[in-house]
């Protein structure tokens, strides 16, 4: 870290050792191996969005296949090669890129995209710090998510193809490397690659939750902290408590692959041959992913709703509605989702008082998440809105939510949920909840946050193209997949039409596949948007949102350490908008309530005496200079 002068959350004054100032930075040290925060957060965006270009074009390619299953397209083998053999994709690589589509999609961009980009950028910048705790170590998380993520898209050159077992990767089809083509090579790479991950998003995490800790400045205590930063350190620990049961799980599966052991393995038969496996149960399996996999849908959902909180206050010109009760909502999620995993394996033979344990909790974090969702509409109720591109899609992030929200509660109930289990109803539901909506989240993040990332502002109308057409397709494709799984069409299969009873779905999955196909071309127009306003969309001011949280105050050239002299003291909270009595309509944290005294509140004065004592003097002073009038 270069440094200037550090302040931790005591008020503590600290001198580095600055060497930055000294030295001139090489093109290596600035932009490759960086150990700036800002920077680190532009490489984990910057991939991000490839390994979500990357994504969108394999779900295109099995959404070909499932609304042309009989056809054939010679350009498919033109551009797929042994994958596409006679114009069509192959069983083997269709199962290969819808699992590959959702490790890369859960993992690499709504995991690692999402919170690698904005606790990177949005930490140290709101609660007033010069950098990470550890900068190295911050180095080192996004370089070991570039390399688990070249070892992930790697799988597509090995022989037999990338894993194709699901993203759950489930035993048995990931313990034994013969028992299919993605069981091999490629299934070996999906768990080195998730391995390097996860020892990327645990050095993240702890620098995460050390930097909010320690090195808050002076001021800024844990209620004055803005929504971001409470969902980002929750989910980092989230993270840091979550990821670790996930890598023993792995390891144990690759000792099932590799030395012979049979933890989630017993009573196999492969190719007519009795394989020498006793005493293992792939449910445990199960337990050891879902209590990962479920937490992972906070991991993914609470930095958005974070960034959509703090969106939604700037640009309704409104305090955050019952921002206590939000802060206690995101804890009460991050406690919850550690007891609600086995509501994904109501399916596996699971007793029926132990499910009943897990519906009632499952049901239960249903509160908080609607504490939530009522606090965002009040918010915008009555505000005077700003409807920026941002703006749009912290809404639609709330639209998805709740319209994705409401499906699991069917989801959550073991009886229904036992009809509908691996439906296209539970893809419509994760789709909408976790996908669409974290993917709207960042977005949001994205436009507001820009120029603050590059001293530039996005093309808003081109921004505005893309939230409505992006919104409208998504709606598009996941709506409709709803009544496809009432109707008991299951997910992941290769060519349903040869079941007579789902042929009917065949016009409606067309119809999705076209939507799809306008939804990831919209996208395209947005990467033109985001490329090009780097290098030559208007120059931004410092507070281009008349903001009043602290990132704002730093200047807009970028400099390592965030502010050039002194770290600002914080003296209020971030959501002072539109106060009565106040000059302007926004008052940033770093305002001294002692130079707005005509819009304080005794509120304003809960832990300050002396401030309330004041504030009561001045308004008896104003009262007897009124009556003199």
């Amino acid at each position: 870290m270069s440094t200037l002068a550090v302040h931790d959350h005591a008020g503590t004054h600290h001198d580095e050792h600055g060497h930055e100032h000294h030295h001139d930075q090489s093109f290596l040290s600035k932009y490759v191996f960086s150990m700036d925060h800002k920077m680190i957060a532009k490489q984990f965006l910057i991939t991000g969005i490839t390994m979500a270009v990357i994504a969108m074009i394999l779900s295109i390619l099995f959404r070909i296949q499932l609304a042309y299953p009989d056809k054939t397209f010679p350009l498919l083998t033109t551009l797929l090669g042994r994958f596409a053999p006679n114009g069509r994709i192959s069983p083997d690589f269709y199962l290969a890129l819808v699992t590959i589509h959702g490790t890369i999609m859960v993992f690499f961009v709504l995991t690692a995209g999402l919170s690698g980009t904005f606790a990177n950028l949005l930490i140290p910048l709101q609660v007033g710090a010069r950098d990470m705790a550890s900068p190295f170590m911050n180095m080192l998380s996004y370089w070991f998510f570039f390399l688990a993520s070249v070892i992930m898209l790697s799988s597509f050159f090995v022989q037999k193809g990338p894993a194709s077992g699901g993203w759950t990767i489930y035993p048995p089809l990931s313990a034994l490397p013969k028992a299919m083509p993605g069981s091999g090579e490629g299934m070996t790479l999906w768990l080195i690659s998730m391995v390097l991950f996860v020892a990327s998003s645990l050095m993240g995490g702890i620098n995460y939750v050390s930097t909010v800790l320690n090195m808050r400045t002076k001021g800024m205590d844990l209620w004055k902290m803005p929504l971001t930063i409470w969902a980002l350190f929750l989910t980092a620990i989230l993270g840091i408590l979550a990821f670790p049961v996930l890598v023993a799980g792995v390891v144990l599966l690759i000792f099932d692959r590799s030395v012979g052991t049979s933890f989630y393995l017993s009573d196999i038969v492969l190719n007519g041959v009795q394989q020498p496996f006793e005493g293992g149960s792939p449910i445990l399996f199960q337990h050891l992913f879902w209590f990962l996999g479920h937490p992972e849908v906070y991991i993914v959902i609470m930095p958005a709703m974070g960034i959509s909180s703090e969106v939604m206050s700037v640009n309704s010109r409104k305090p955050i509605f019952g921002y206590h009760a939000m802060v206690y909502s995101l804890i009460g999620i991050t406690v919850l989702s550690f007891i609600v995993w086995g509501h994904h394996m109501f399916v596996t033979g699971m007793n029926p008082f132990l499910g009943g344990v897990f519906m009632i909790t499952t049901l239960i974090i249903a509160v908080p998440s609607a504490v939530k969702t009522f606090n965002w509409l009040a918010t915008l109720w009555r505000g005077n809105i700003r409807f920026t591109p941002a703006m749009l899609f912290a809404i639609g992030m709330v639209s998805f939510f709740i319209s994705g929200g409401l499906t699991g509660i069917f989801l959550g109930n073991a009886a229904l949920d036992i009809n509908l289990h691996d439906t296209y109803f539970v893809v419509a539901h994760f789709h909408l909840v976790m996908g669409s909506a974290a993917i709207f989240g960042m977005l949001a993040g994205v436009y507001h946050w820009f120029p603050k990332m590059f001293g530039r502002m996005m093309d808003e109308k081109l921004g505005y193209l893309h939230f409505w057409l992006t919104f409208i397709c998504a709606y598009l494709v996941f709506f409709p997949m709803h009544f496809m799984g009432l109707d008991g069409v299951p997910r992941r299969y290769y060519a349903f039409t040869e079941f007579a009873s789902m042929q009917k779905w065949l016009t409606i999955n067309t119809f999705v596949t076209w939507a799809a196909i306008i939804a990831a071309l919209t996208q395209f127009g947005f990467l033109y948007n985001f490329f090009v306003s780097i290098f030559k969309g208007q120059k931004a001011t410092q507070n281009p949102w008349e903001s009043n949280t602290l990132e704002w105050t730093t200047p807009v050239e970028h400099l390592h350490g965030n502010w050039p002299g002194e770290i600002p003291t914080v003296y209020r909270w971030p959501y002072d908008y539109s106060k009565p009595g106040a000059e302007e309509d926004y008052i940033p944290q770093t305002v001294p309530y002692s130079q707005t005294m005509s819009s304080n509140l005794p509120h304003d004065f809960e832990d300050n005496p002396a401030g309330l004592e004041e504030l009561n003097k001045f308004t008896s002073t104003l009262k007897a200079n009124e009556q003199v009038k």
